[in-house]
């Protein structure tokens, strides 16, 4: 299968290309360098610069078979103070993308989507219908091309599957000794910064609360490793139906602490992670877990690696 990855020199979306071609399929990526590294692209991937908004000519002159769409503004801070570029890059953008491929008969899609489309949700684990009240402009962009999708499934035969995650972490370590992991200029995920500080390499990490009515007190967050991920987006190219917009989960069902994500990383490291405690941060849910039987139903998919792999993954990758 040929296929175009939007957003492929970013972090998952670089380890997404490199597993696809480890399962023979030709890959072609396009990413406009924004976020993005040109090194983060396996050599074996022919790589265009452009943004999602010029596709018209890769998706003419490649014959593509289908698209595993990344490319996105993802800083939710970012997202409520600049609410215009989010909306700009991530909803228009997409749907400049969906356009160009029904001009060139491009007939499969699978969607980078988010947990932030369902805001505070009281219940967990969060399942596929509950209710979708994003909190942020990214969330928001994120639902809107949900819905976008589910539209055009409707009215032009596109077979999508949206794919919404919570937290990823890791990296890909190939037999080749080539690693894809992430590097992010604003880091904002906890591992990586918890990495940093355990080094030395940056300020204490704050913990932003204490008091959540968790096991011990801090929040409770869904974590998957970044290679199960990619084995879910490739095994949805295949699950992916005709007139049809499927909504999956990925996660683990459960869930860590930011004090048992601290535990692994002084496990795997060696190392203490200086911390300082923190006010909560407004809108920060005790809990957030995802519920996983979608996938397994759909995708024949379930996490294979824990937080301890996680981390030792990142840890690698941070070391070389």
């Amino acid at each position: 299968m040929r296929v175009l990855v939007t957003g492929g020199a970013g972090y998952i979306g670089s380890v997404v290309t490199a597993e696809l071609l480890a399962r023979g399929h030709d890959v072609i990526v396009v990413d406009d360098l924004s976020t993005g590294h040109a090194d983060a692209v396996a050599p074996e991937a022919r790589f265009h610069r452009a943004g999602v908004t010029q596709l018209s000519d890769v998706l003419g002159d490649w014959s593509v078979d289908a698209v595993l769409h990344f490319a996105a503004k993802s800083l939710v801070s970012e997202s409520v103070q600049h609410p215009a570029r989010y909306w700009h890059n991530n909803v228009t953008g997409t749907i400049a993308l969906l356009d160009a491929m029904r001009a060139h008969g491009v007939d499969r899609i699978v969607f980078s989507s988010s947990a932030a489309t369902y805001g505070d949700v009281s219940d967990m684990p969060i399942y596929e219908d509950a209710p979708t009240r994003p909190t942020s402009p990214y969330g928001a962009s994120k639902l809107a091309v949900d819905l976008a999708l589910a539209d055009y499934a409707r009215a032009y035969g596109l077979a999508a599957v949206s794919l919404r995650y919570f937290n990823v972490a890791g990296a890909l370590h190939q037999p080749d000794g080539r690693s894809y992991g992430e590097r992010h200029a604003t880091e904002t995920h906890l591992i990586p910064l918890a990495l940093r500080a355990a080094a030395g390499d940056s300020e204490p990490l704050s913990i932003f609360g204490t008091d959540y009515p968790t096991p011990d007190g801090t929040c409770v967050r869904d974590y998957i490793h970044v290679v199960d991920l990619a084995d879910a987006h490739v095994r949805a190219l295949t699950a992916a139906i005709a007139g049809e917009h499927q909504i999956v989960n990925l996660g683990s069902g459960s869930g860590y602490s930011v004090r048992q994500v601290l535990q692994a990383v002084r496990a795997v490291t060696g190392l203490s992670v200086p911390v300082r405690d923190a006010s909560r941060r407004p809108g920060d849910p005790a809990r957030l877990v995802a519920a996983n039987t979608r996938a397994l139903a759909l995708l024949d998919w379930r996490p294979t690696r824990g937080l301890d792999a996680m981390v030792s993954d990142a840890w690698a990758f941070t070391r070389r």
